[in-house]
């Protein structure tokens, strides 16, 4: 018997750059978060889309991915939520198909560009040899993660990954598909856009010795704070990958939480910062999105 916390709709969990839903149908991407979901009660599938690609590359196999849970389970709608590049796959999904889409969640979501991106962007001239190196080896490298993630077949390309993630690059895809975009930097979005709810929460580094202190044995965030020297310290905080709010979308639950990019997911293997446990973060979701009747 399924318990009372069960969704209407299954989460469909949606990785970001350089992400997989397993590797070798062991580790996952989301780190015990699946388990913890569906232990709350929500039947939830992981999707596995290109490790590194365009936007609406990504978006157009998610739609494949909805449509096949769909298809098997008999739902009307699911709940997409998405961490990094994943959340903007999932805004195109929900653009172009809100009758079959329930909600977006973005979780330290790429929603306005990563000034990374950008600084990755202006070291690499376009078509000069550094460019295509660079494509060369990140291309590969995300064809070795589709492979050894079961998905040898997934399309894969650095450059558009990188164009994609880049201040312009989603500034031209937010005017495609604007629904739950903030009007104003930092502030929120609206709720609910032709029917999909959007939400949204994140984090930032924060430099407290004991609350990292598990943290610092983890090598990721030890690049995490490395990355994030790349920042425009007046925009705001970052979580060493994107700006604090580049994160907003729609309802704005927090983005200020004591976590780094990878903490979002639990990773790596749980060892995360000690004031926020990422896991319960995704459970708490489940019940307001339960409370929407969702």
């Amino acid at each position: 018997m399924k318990k009372a916390t069960t969704l209407k709709y299954p989460i469909i969990l949606v990785h970001g750059l350089f992400g997989f839903d397993k590797i070798a149908g062991v580790y996952p991407y989301f780190f015990g978060v699946k388990e913890a979901l569906e232990k709350a009660g929500a039947e939830v599938y992981v999707a596995s889309l290109s490790a590194v690609n365009s936007n609406e590359v990504r978006g157009e196999q998610l739609m494949d991915f909805v449509n096949e849970v769909l298809a098997n389970t008999g739902a009307k709608k699911v709940n997409l939520i998405g961490h990094s590049q994943g959340p903007l796959a999932c805004r195109y999904v929900a653009a172009l198909r809100p009758d079959i889409v329930a909600s977006v969640t973005s979780v330290h979501g790429v929603n306005f560009g990563s000034e990374l991106a950008d600084v990755v962007r202006q070291a690499l001239i376009p078509g000069r040899l550094p460019e295509a190196i660079a494509h060369a080896v990140v291309t590969t490298f995300g064809d070795f993660l589709s492979l050894i993630s079961g998905k040898p077949m997934l399309a894969q390309d650095a450059k558009a990954a990188l164009d994609a993630l880049t201040s312009e690059g989603i500034a031209e895809f937010n005017a495609k598909y604007p629904q739950g975009l903030p009007s104003e930097w930092g502030g929120e979005g609206d709720e609910y856009v032709n029917g999909v709810y959007y939400y949204s929460w994140g984090g930032v580094l924060k430099y407290n010795i004991f609350d990292q202190l598990l943290n610092n044995l983890d090598p990721t965030h030890i690049a995490m704070s490395a990355l994030s020297i790349f920042f425009n310290k007046e925009r705001g905080q970052n979580d060493g990958v994107v700006g604090r709010y580049s994160m907003h979308l729609g309802k704005v639950i927090r983005s200020d939480y004591s976590m780094d990019h990878l903490d979002a997911v639990n990773q790596t293997a749980g060892v995360v910062t000690t004031s926020v446990n990422p896991v319960k973060l995704y459970v708490d979701h489940l019940y307001l999105l339960r409370s929407k009747g969702l």
